[in-house]
């Protein structure tokens, strides 16, 4: 048992568990979290990779989600510039749009204009992209417009059938690399962030929580802490039933999005929000410069230790979605990868899992001493506020605790104005001339300033040591073992970054090899 008691113990290093270490360490909090696997191993790496204000939940009415996601996007882009960056949106029109039939848009309309039939008329788009451009406010992003696809780039890859379409602002984010830097900055503010560290039980004891931990050789720690948190995602009710033994006060609805991953479809940097006769919508997304991401889906999942995969139904699904809208057919033969994610979505009732609320729910047990924060539910671009609301929901077992002050604070390497990554780019390649223009974006868009750190005055690629392949140098995975708690190379190539797309499983397994044998050498020093 550890002689000192923690203020928190957070299980679950995953974007939320990551968020709260980070928020708490700066106000002055000793903190301690523990991830079963490697950090965002789950929910938090296998989203669409959208940080986003959530157009169609204004279709569901969740107006103060949806304000509170647009406020929250312009303060995080400022903050984390090199790993979300702003992007427009093309809704190409056509009048058979419908509604998803459970929204409660469609069904009012249904009562006061059952004409409609269901149908999504021009006008309500327009009024949604209305409310979506001035329900947050906006300072960084361009409002709503309308296109010519006859005329603009826009139109080029689509059936000629699409005439109009409207382009509206949201933002891309690099999902696990935010997991890993609210990590980094919370152990620099003094957290301890401790991946692949198994919660075994939890309980009270005399005003305590007494955790024990697991490791993946069988080791156990001891834990104490004053208050514990439960944000452990898809396991967030098992943990409460199987590890702390309490009945819960709330559920989770597990939600499957799956992804597929296409060689590049498009020659233009905008992303399509296609919608299709059952109501539903699908993206599709510049992906890693080479590439076009297509999701989602919305499918239940029964158990968090059934690994999500996406589907042949699933797969022919999304093909069959972006199929009514672009004019060369993406068949199977164009994927190159796909994965999937579960959700973990507050379980409010909803007859589907599209209308499952993506709001979260902060729900606080215990009077007096030893409290239990159980976290349900919550979305990426409202990780920061989710962390505040936390916070704010212990605060009076917290009293020593400084106030908010994540607002506006950068995260490593991002230290930057969101209009100023060409500059830096085009910085670090005069300052090392042998980086590929490619090689150059990639390391600005992952690290930001920390790229000057990575490459520490090389004069020459051979200067970076071994060259594991696609760009991946020895001096990047030391960085990524160092400060980012990568310990195998499906950390290193999935989650710290996307290489896996270009690296065959022999150069992976060499990866790997030489990052054991490279912690057994750190482990001695």
């Amino acid at each position: 048992m550890t002689s000192e008691i923690d203020d928190l113990f957070i299980i679950g290093g995953g974007i939320n568990g990551c968020g709260i270490a980070r928020d708490a360490a700066g106000r002055g909090l000793t903190v301690r979290l523990a991830e079963m696997n490697d950090l965002a191993s789950a929910t938090s790496s296998a989203s669409t990779k959208l940080f986003h204000g959530g157009l169609r939940y204004l279709e569901y009415f969740e107006f103060r989600l949806v304000r509170e996601a647009l406020i929250e996007r312009e303060i995080l882009l400022k903050a984390m510039p090199h790993i979300s960056w702003p992007m427009r949106f093309v809704l190409p029109y056509h009048k058979h749009m419908r509604f998803e039939s459970q929204t409660p848009t469609s069904r009012l309309l249904a009562r006061l204009m059952p004409w409609m039939a269901g149908r999504r008329p021009q006008w309500l788009i327009r009024l949604g992209l209305f409310l979506y451009d001035h329900l947050g406010g906006r300072d960084i992003l361009p409002g709503t417009s309308v296109v010519d696809l006859r005329k603009g780039p826009e139109g080029v890859a689509l059936h000629r059938k699409f005439s109009k379409a409207y382009e509206y602002s949201d933002c891309w984010v690099e999902d696990s690399r935010l997991v890993a830097l609210n990590a980094r900055d919370a152990a620099e503010r003094g957290a301890v962030i401790l991946p692949r560290h198994k919660v075994v039980t939890a309980k009270r004891e005399n005003g305590i929580w007494k955790i024990s931990t697991q490791t993946r050789d069988g080791q156990t720690h001891h834990h104490q802490a004053r208050i514990l948190i439960n944000a452990a995602g898809p396991w967030v009710s098992d943990v409460i039933g199987q590890k702390i033994g309490h009945n819960s006060k709330g559920g989770v609805r597990l939600v499957r999005g799956s992804h597929i991953v296409t060689k590049r479809l498009y020659d233009h940097e905008k992303c399509y929000f296609f919608q299709g006769e059952d109501g539903r919508i699908c993206f599709a997304i510049p992906y890693e410069q080479d590439f076009t991401l297509i999701g989602t889906t919305d499918k239940d999942h029964r158990d968090p230790d059934t690994r999500p995969e996406c589907s042949t139904e699933e797969r022919d699904y999304m093909l069959s979605f972006v199929n009514n809208y672009f004019s060369t057919a993406v068949t199977a033969e164009d994927i190159v990868w796909s994965y999937s994610g579960l959700r973990p979505l507050y379980d409010d009732g909803a007859q589907s899992a599209s209308a499952a609320t993506r709001d979260y729910t902060l729900i606080l047990e215990g009077d007096g001493e030893a409290p239990l924060l159980n976290i349900f539910g919550g979305k990426i671009t409202t990780y920061r506020r989710l962390a505040e609301s936390a916070l704010e929901k212990i605060a009076e077992f917290t009293k020593s605790a400084r106030g908010p002050w994540t607002a506006g604070v950068a995260l490593p390497g991002g230290d930057f104005e969101v209009g100023d990554v060409d500059r830096l780019i085009e910085s670090l390649a005069a300052d090392y001339p042998f980086l590929t223009p490619k090689w150059a974006t990639r390391l600005i868009r992952a690290y930001g300033w920390d790229a000057w750190a990575i490459l520490a005055g090389a004069q020459t690629s051979e200067d970076l040591g071994h060259d594991f392949g696609a760009t991946l140098t020895e001096p990047e995975v030391c960085w990524l073992m160092k400060h980012e708690f990568a310990q195998t190379a499906e950390d290193v190539v999935w989650r710290r970054s996307k290489l896996g797309l270009r690296l065959d499983p022999s150069q992976i397994a060499a990866l790997d090899a030489w990052m054991q044998s490279a912690a057994t050498q750190m482990a001695a020093e």
